[in-house]
């Protein structure tokens, strides 16, 4: 090892990817050195995020710490545990319906430190790691002032609607059989068997950074896999695919969490043909993001800007089971909600038959004596 020049090390260091880097800087102190060049890093970044080789997102990064130091807060998602138990009694706070007063929103300091205009969002799908489609957003599309509509309309970014410049950017992307997706005979098959759905399920991969320009911070908001979705909604031809992360809420929501919901949707296009050499093709329709509080409320513009503050200095892993697992945690306590919030209302409701019926009873009982008096 020692009779070999730094730039061998440097060629067989430029090889490798960055988690296969980053255990070669532990090898030996010469593989430690040189595995800290930005240079190492920047290739690493470029091939996993395809995003990230635009000059101007070079310099972003560079802005915020380098490349290294980015990977490492990308690379890892978010981890979040402290989802509350909801308690299956009358008195359980979570069951109600928040009121606007209810949401903690801070002073002007703290919306000032959270501009649209300071987040940044790197955007990359790839099927069976292949990239499929790499976007970059400067800013939140379509915001304003602090007193705009913004602030108090439910907050969504949709890539597809809300980019001037991609405005006939719907079925631009496409995936078909030729990409490795499976033939499938009829919708009436794949309803059965569902083979299509299992390839897009275990095949897309997505990553959505946020890097906050003046916080000199960023974060990976996705799953990288897909949580969950639905096949055939809202039409036949459609399959949608969930992604999201589950973001820490102590300061700003009731309910101390909040969702991230990363929506992605696929439509066949056209069916192909074995026979006559068509292929299958599936258009990429919508990827957006939205922020839902326990109770599937949307967030307003105000609300989201804060959490997006603050998932980019939350918790992370890269254990991606332990994240799944946060996230199966929080989707069971929204379950539970839910329920909670039908048990009470099928309460309310007998109660209200048990009071109708009760009044009722009381009035026809008034009449009958009213009507014996008059008779006696």
């Amino acid at each position: 090892m020692a009779s070999l020049s730094a730039d061998l090390f440097y060629d067989i260091l430029k090889r490798l990817d960055a988690a296969a880097l980053a255990r070669a800087g532990c090898a030996c102190a010469d593989f430690r050195a040189i595995s800290n060049e930005e240079d190492l890093w920047e290739n690493a970044c470029t091939s996993l995020w395809p995003s990230t080789g635009l000059d101007d997102v070079r310099s972003l990064i560079v802005s915020v710490g380098g490349f290294r130091k980015f990977y490492a807060d990308c690379f890892t998602l978010i981890l979040n545990k402290d989802v509350p138990v909801v308690q299956t009694n009358e008195t359980n706070p979570f069951a109600e319906e928040w009121a606007e007063s209810d949401y903690y929103y801070g002073d002007m300091d703290e919306l000032e430190n959270s501009q649209p205009s300071d987040f940044v969002s790197l955007i990359d799908v790839w099927y069976k790691d292949r990239a499929l489609y790499s976007k970059v957003i400067w800013g939140i599309p379509n915001s304003d002032g602090a007193n705009g509509w913004f602030y108090n309309c439910p907050f969504r970014i949709d890539l597809f609607h809300h980019s001037a410049e991609n405005e006939n950017n719907n079925g631009e992307v496409f995936l078909s059989t030729i990409s490795d997706l499976p033939s499938v005979p009829s919708m009436e098959q794949e309803r059965k068997d569902g083979k299509l759905w299992r390839e897009l399920n275990d095949g897309i991969k997505l990553s959505w950074i946020i890097v906050n320009r003046k916080m000199k911070r960023a974060v990976n908001l996705t799953s990288w896999h897909p949580l969950g979705g639905q096949r055939h909604w809202p039409t036949d031809t459609d399959f949608v695919l969930r992604f999201g992360s589950v973001l820490p809420a102590k300061e700003v929501l009731p309910c101390q969490v909040a969702e991230c919901i990363l929506l992605m949707k696929f439509r066949m296009t056209s069916m192909g043909s074995e026979e006559a050499g068509e292929p299958l093709t599936l258009a990429l329709m919508e990827l957006s993001m939205q922020i839902e509080d326990m109770g599937g409320v949307h967030l307003n513009g105000r609300c989201s800007l804060l959490l997006l503050k603050e998932a980019l200095s939350c918790h992370r892993s890269r254990n991606y089971d332990e994240v799944l697992e946060s996230c199966n945690l929080y989707l069971k306590a929204q379950s539970e909600l839910k329920e909670e919030k039908i048990r009470s209302e099928c309460r309310f409701d007998t109660l209200c038959i048990v009071s109708g019926i009760t009044i009722f009873a009381a009035i026809c009982t008034m009449c009958y004596r009213k009507f014996e008096n008059v008779l006696t």
